[in-house]
Protein backbone atom coordinates (compact mmCIF):
# COMPACT_ATOMS: atom_id res chain seq x y z
CA UNK A 1 0.00 0.00 0.00
CA UNK A 2 1.08 3.56 -1.23
CA UNK A 3 2.12 6.28 1.71
CA UNK A 4 -1.32 8.22 0.63
CA UNK A 5 -3.82 5.84 -0.26
CA UNK A 6 -6.92 6.84 0.32
CA UNK A 7 -5.93 10.70 0.43
CA UNK A 8 -6.22 12.93 -2.52
CA UNK A 9 -4.00 16.06 -3.21
CA UNK A 10 -4.19 19.00 -5.06
CA UNK A 11 -0.86 20.40 -6.55
CA UNK A 12 -0.68 23.87 -8.56
CA UNK A 13 1.35 24.27 -11.55
CA UNK A 14 1.40 21.01 -12.18
CA UNK A 15 1.65 21.16 -15.70
CA UNK A 16 5.22 20.19 -15.97
CA UNK A 17 8.44 20.56 -14.21
CA UNK A 18 8.34 20.15 -10.44
CA UNK A 19 4.86 20.31 -10.34
CA UNK A 20 4.58 17.45 -12.94
CA UNK A 21 6.97 15.22 -10.63
CA UNK A 22 5.59 16.15 -7.39
CA UNK A 23 1.37 14.73 -8.96
CA UNK A 24 3.53 11.77 -10.77
CA UNK A 25 5.17 11.47 -7.26
CA UNK A 26 1.93 11.59 -5.35
CA UNK A 27 -0.16 9.75 -7.38
CA UNK A 28 2.62 6.78 -7.44
CA UNK A 29 2.18 6.41 -3.80
CA UNK A 30 -1.62 6.17 -3.95
CA UNK A 31 -3.08 9.50 -4.11
CA UNK A 32 -5.70 10.67 -5.89
CA UNK A 33 -4.72 13.98 -7.73
CA UNK A 34 -6.11 17.74 -8.78
CA UNK A 35 -3.46 19.50 -11.19
CA UNK A 36 -3.98 23.16 -11.94
CA UNK A 37 -2.16 25.24 -13.89
CA UNK A 38 -2.65 27.33 -17.03
CA UNK A 39 -0.90 25.50 -19.52
CA UNK A 40 -4.29 23.51 -20.08
CA UNK A 41 -3.22 20.99 -23.05
CA UNK A 42 -0.29 20.10 -20.59
CA UNK A 43 -1.69 19.96 -17.60
CA UNK A 44 -4.69 17.83 -19.15
CA UNK A 45 -1.83 15.57 -20.59
CA UNK A 46 -0.66 15.09 -17.42
CA UNK A 47 -3.83 14.23 -15.59
CA UNK A 48 -4.67 11.73 -18.12
CA UNK A 49 -1.63 9.38 -18.53
CA UNK A 50 -2.57 9.15 -14.76
CA UNK A 51 -5.24 8.12 -15.33
CA UNK A 52 -9.10 7.76 -13.73
CA UNK A 53 -7.33 9.10 -10.32
CA UNK A 54 -6.32 12.30 -11.57
CA UNK A 55 -8.10 15.47 -12.93
CA UNK A 56 -7.03 18.66 -14.30
CA UNK A 57 -8.76 21.94 -13.78
CA UNK A 58 -7.33 25.34 -15.03
CA UNK A 59 -5.87 27.55 -12.45
CA UNK A 60 -5.02 31.45 -12.49
CA UNK A 61 -3.69 31.10 -8.62
CA UNK A 62 -3.66 34.77 -8.47
CA UNK A 63 -7.86 34.78 -9.01
CA UNK A 64 -9.94 33.75 -5.49
CA UNK A 65 -12.69 32.46 -8.25
CA UNK A 66 -10.20 29.84 -9.92
CA UNK A 67 -9.01 28.40 -6.20
CA UNK A 68 -12.80 28.47 -5.29
CA UNK A 69 -13.89 26.63 -8.62
CA UNK A 70 -10.90 24.12 -8.00
CA UNK A 71 -11.65 23.06 -4.61
CA UNK A 72 -14.70 22.90 -5.56
CA UNK A 73 -14.03 20.27 -8.36
CA UNK A 74 -11.75 18.24 -5.49
CA UNK A 75 -14.91 18.13 -3.50
CA UNK A 76 -17.32 16.74 -6.10
CA UNK A 77 -14.86 14.20 -7.62
CA UNK A 78 -12.95 13.04 -4.89
CA UNK A 79 -14.97 13.86 -1.99
CA UNK A 80 -12.08 15.18 0.29
CA UNK A 81 -8.75 17.12 0.13
CA UNK A 82 -5.84 15.87 2.18
CA UNK A 83 -2.98 17.12 0.95
CA UNK A 84 -2.10 21.16 -0.32
CA UNK A 85 1.13 21.38 -2.79
CA UNK A 86 1.16 25.11 -3.38
CA UNK A 87 3.98 24.55 -6.33
CA UNK A 88 3.04 27.57 -9.16
CA UNK A 89 5.26 30.30 -9.22
CA UNK A 90 7.22 32.38 -11.83
CA UNK A 91 11.47 33.19 -11.89
CA UNK A 92 11.18 37.32 -12.83
CA UNK A 93 14.92 39.23 -13.28
CA UNK A 94 15.71 42.48 -12.19
CA UNK A 95 16.98 44.80 -9.65
CA UNK A 96 16.12 47.53 -7.79
CA UNK A 97 17.31 49.71 -10.27
CA UNK A 98 15.62 48.18 -13.27
CA UNK A 99 12.66 46.55 -11.38
CA UNK A 100 8.82 48.12 -12.80
CA UNK A 101 6.31 48.37 -10.36
CA UNK A 102 4.16 45.92 -12.78
CA UNK A 103 6.73 43.07 -12.68
CA UNK A 104 7.31 43.49 -9.00
CA UNK A 105 3.43 43.08 -8.37
CA UNK A 106 2.84 40.43 -10.84
CA UNK A 107 5.43 38.49 -9.05
CA UNK A 108 3.90 38.70 -5.61
CA UNK A 109 0.56 38.03 -7.14
CA UNK A 110 1.48 34.66 -8.13
CA UNK A 111 4.32 33.70 -5.53
CA UNK A 112 3.30 34.93 -2.62
CA UNK A 113 -1.08 35.85 -3.18
CA UNK A 114 -1.62 32.44 -4.93
CA UNK A 115 0.26 31.18 -1.88
CA UNK A 116 -2.29 32.66 0.26
CA UNK A 117 -5.75 31.89 -1.38
CA UNK A 118 -4.83 28.41 -2.09
CA UNK A 119 -4.68 27.93 1.73
CA UNK A 120 -7.82 29.81 2.31
CA UNK A 121 -9.28 27.95 -0.58
CA UNK A 122 -8.20 24.64 0.40
CA UNK A 123 -8.51 25.34 4.21
CA UNK A 124 -12.55 24.38 4.86
CA UNK A 125 -11.55 20.90 3.29
CA UNK A 126 -8.83 20.48 5.30
CA UNK A 127 -9.94 21.03 8.39
CA UNK A 128 -12.50 18.12 8.36
CA UNK A 129 -9.44 15.16 8.62
CA UNK A 130 -6.29 17.47 8.86
CA UNK A 131 -3.86 16.90 6.54
CA UNK A 132 -0.56 18.62 5.17
CA UNK A 133 0.18 21.85 3.29
CA UNK A 134 3.37 22.06 1.52
CA UNK A 135 4.42 26.14 0.36
CA UNK A 136 7.07 26.18 -2.22
CA UNK A 137 9.71 28.75 -1.19
CA UNK A 138 12.98 28.81 -2.30
CA UNK A 139 16.66 29.61 -1.49
CA UNK A 140 16.44 33.09 -2.63
CA UNK A 141 13.47 33.08 0.53
CA UNK A 142 17.02 32.22 2.77
CA UNK A 143 19.20 34.94 1.67
CA UNK A 144 19.78 37.70 -0.87
CA UNK A 145 19.93 37.32 -4.70
CA UNK A 146 20.97 40.04 -6.76
CA UNK A 147 18.82 40.82 -9.80
CA UNK A 148 15.70 38.75 -7.94
CA UNK A 149 14.53 41.79 -6.05
CA UNK A 150 10.71 40.68 -6.69
CA UNK A 151 11.48 36.72 -6.76
CA UNK A 152 13.69 36.78 -3.57
CA UNK A 153 10.61 39.31 -1.47
CA UNK A 154 7.76 37.15 -2.65
CA UNK A 155 9.49 33.54 -1.64
CA UNK A 156 10.85 35.42 1.96
CA UNK A 157 7.24 36.39 2.34
CA UNK A 158 6.22 32.74 1.94
CA UNK A 159 8.29 31.42 4.69
CA UNK A 160 6.09 34.05 6.82
CA UNK A 161 2.37 32.86 5.82
CA UNK A 162 3.82 29.37 6.42
CA UNK A 163 5.14 29.84 10.27
CA UNK A 164 1.79 31.93 10.79
CA UNK A 165 -0.53 28.93 9.37
CA UNK A 166 1.25 26.53 10.98
CA UNK A 167 0.84 28.43 14.14
CA UNK A 168 -2.74 29.21 13.63
CA UNK A 169 -4.09 25.05 12.05
CA UNK A 170 -2.18 23.01 13.97
CA UNK A 171 -4.61 22.92 16.55
CA UNK A 172 -6.66 21.26 13.26
CA UNK A 173 -4.38 18.63 12.40
CA UNK A 174 -3.20 20.77 9.30
CA UNK A 175 0.60 20.87 8.92
CA UNK A 176 2.24 23.19 7.29
CA UNK A 177 5.92 23.68 6.11
CA UNK A 178 7.81 24.96 3.20
CA UNK A 179 10.64 23.70 1.10
CA UNK A 180 12.98 26.03 -0.13
CA UNK A 181 14.79 24.18 -3.41
CA UNK A 182 17.92 25.18 -4.89
CA UNK A 183 18.61 25.53 -8.78
CA UNK A 184 16.33 22.31 -9.92
CA UNK A 185 16.75 21.69 -14.16
CA UNK A 186 12.86 22.58 -14.61
CA UNK A 187 11.64 24.97 -17.58
CA UNK A 188 10.71 27.66 -15.54
CA UNK A 189 15.02 28.04 -14.85
CA UNK A 190 15.45 28.24 -18.79
CA UNK A 191 18.35 27.68 -20.84
CA UNK A 192 21.50 26.90 -18.52
CA UNK A 193 24.33 29.33 -19.48
CA UNK A 194 27.73 27.67 -19.11
CA UNK A 195 28.83 30.44 -16.65
CA UNK A 196 26.04 29.57 -14.18
CA UNK A 197 26.64 25.37 -14.95
CA UNK A 198 30.07 26.03 -13.17
CA UNK A 199 28.50 27.99 -10.64
CA UNK A 200 25.93 24.67 -9.97
CA UNK A 201 28.47 22.49 -10.17
CA UNK A 202 30.58 24.25 -6.83
CA UNK A 203 27.96 22.99 -4.38
CA UNK A 204 29.06 20.35 -2.30
CA UNK A 205 26.81 18.11 -4.20
CA UNK A 206 28.59 19.14 -7.69
CA UNK A 207 25.21 19.67 -9.67
CA UNK A 208 21.63 21.10 -10.35
CA UNK A 209 18.99 19.25 -8.31
CA UNK A 210 15.97 16.89 -10.81
CA UNK A 211 12.50 17.61 -10.06
CA UNK A 212 12.15 13.92 -8.75
CA UNK A 213 14.33 14.83 -6.14
CA UNK A 214 11.68 17.72 -4.81
CA UNK A 215 8.43 15.35 -5.14
CA UNK A 216 10.00 13.37 -3.10
CA UNK A 217 10.81 15.85 -0.35
CA UNK A 218 7.24 16.93 -0.92
CA UNK A 219 6.10 13.35 -0.39
CA UNK A 220 7.79 13.17 3.08
CA UNK A 221 5.89 16.05 4.00
CA UNK A 222 2.64 15.16 2.57
CA UNK A 223 2.56 11.71 4.26
CA UNK A 224 2.86 10.71 8.06
CA UNK A 225 6.35 10.00 8.07
CA UNK A 226 6.56 13.62 8.76
CA UNK A 227 3.28 13.77 11.42
CA UNK A 228 5.73 15.40 14.09
CA UNK A 229 6.66 18.57 11.70
CA UNK A 230 4.92 21.27 11.23
CA UNK A 231 6.32 25.29 10.58
CA UNK A 232 9.57 24.41 8.82
CA UNK A 233 11.59 25.11 6.60
CA UNK A 234 13.44 22.18 4.68
CA UNK A 235 16.42 23.03 2.24
CA UNK A 236 16.95 20.95 -0.95
CA UNK A 237 19.86 22.74 -2.35
CA UNK A 238 22.74 20.41 -2.99
CA UNK A 239 24.59 21.82 -0.06
CA UNK A 240 24.67 25.22 -1.95
CA UNK A 241 23.72 27.52 1.54
CA UNK A 242 26.31 25.74 3.26
CA UNK A 243 29.20 27.05 1.11
CA UNK A 244 31.07 26.42 -1.62
CA UNK A 245 33.24 23.29 -2.11
CA UNK A 246 36.85 23.59 -1.95
CA UNK A 247 38.96 23.03 -5.30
Amino acid sequence: MGKLEGRVALISGAARGQGEAIARRLAAEGACVVLGDILDEEGARVAADLGHTALYHHLDVRRPEDWSAITAETERSFGRLDVLVNNAGILTRGGLRDLSLETYRETIDVNQVGCLLGMQAALPLLEVRGGSIVNTSSVAGLQGVPGLAAYASSKWAVRGLTRTAALELGALGIRVNSIHPGAIETPMLGPVSDRAAQQYESVPLGRMGQPGEVADLVLFLACDDSAFCTGAEFTIDGGGLAGLRPR
